[in-house]
């Protein structure tokens, strides 16, 4: 199993917004791209940070993924809450608990 990271920082401001953008726009199309396995979604609200971790079946899912526009347009959606670029890494994951 893979996970894609990405690194947003909001607007504090907007925070409920990009909330609810998540849950009722990103989160169902996620649920229907191929290899998606979970989503999670972790915040620290002093500062705006927030990690969105995708979790996919394997490393050219991550990949197919990402060279088709789903994840671009998944960021439009959200892009007038950022405050800064967003930052995406993908990693093996190796122990899950």
């Amino acid at each position: 199993m893979f996970a894609r990271v990405t690194t947003l920082y909001l607007r504090k401001d907007l925070i409920e917004k990009a909330i609810e953008v998540a849950e009722e726009s990103i989160v169902p199309a996620a649920k229907k791209q191929a290899g998606f396995r979970s989503l999670d979604v972790l915040l620290d609200r002093e500062s705006g940070k927030v990690y969105f971790i995708t979790y996919w079946e394997s490393k050219e899912h991550i990949e197919a993924n990402q060279e088709s526009q789903y994840y671009q347009e998944q960021l439009l959606k959200l892009m007038v809450t950022f405050t800064a670029d967003p930052i995406r890494e993908s990693f093996e994951v190796v122990i899950q608990a």
